[in-house]
């Protein structure tokens, strides 16, 4: 493995197959990044028939440990981002009343503790929407709580919650500036 550089992402795979295949190739335009993969993303992962090929410059956490091992490198200045995409409503729920029972919600809660910014791609943001399955386009109709939620989660300090791939990629190249003086 390279040489990993610090302070690097924090990218969050969730349950979620909503836009999943394209927030995974959005983690390759990344330069340097780790991947906490939780159990539910390794299901979607075999769904989707994709394999955690990344480059020397990343490096793939898994969830196998109920304590959340990987996130003890928020403490050590390790991340300077956040990225929690796909995100479940499940997910979101639990950011938004402060439950960390899971390698998500954990590495979200490090984040916020350590003063560290989260983007959060939430997959429930309006009453109808379409999304692709392994199946092909299935229509869902998020929960009102679903939604509440979401809302809830916009009005955390340091969590900018995005409602689209477009909104996301925006807020990955607005942090990139950030970090590089330019924002």
């Amino acid at each position: 493995m390279t040489n990993l550089q610090t302070p690097r992402w924090a990218w969050v795979l969730t349950g979620s197959g909503h836009f999943f295949v394209e927030s995974f190739e959005l983690i390759r335009t990344l330069e340097h990044c780790d991947i906490f993969v939780s159990k539910a993303a390794n299901e979607v992962l075999r769904m989707y028939k994709l394999k955690l090929d990344f480059p020397d410059t990343m490096r793939v956490l898994h969830d196998k440990t109920a304590s959340a091992v990987p996130v003890g490198g928020f403490y050590h200045g390790i991340y300077h981002t956040v990225v929690i995409a796909p995100a479940t409503s499940n997910t979101v729920a639990k950011c938004v009343v402060g439950i960390s029972d899971t390698l998500a919600t954990n590495v979200y809660a490090q984040a916020g503790k350590c003063l560290i910014p989260s983007i959060v791609f939430a997959c429930d943001t309006a009453p109808e929407l379409e999304t692709m399955a392994p199946g092909g386009l299935v229509k869902v109709y998020p929960r009102p709580i679903d939604l509440e939620n979401t809302a809830r989660l916009k009005q955390f300090e340091r969590t900018h919650v995005v409602e689209s791939l477009a909104e996301l990629q925006e807020a990955i190249e607005r942090r990139k500036k950030e970090l590089a003086g330019h924002g």
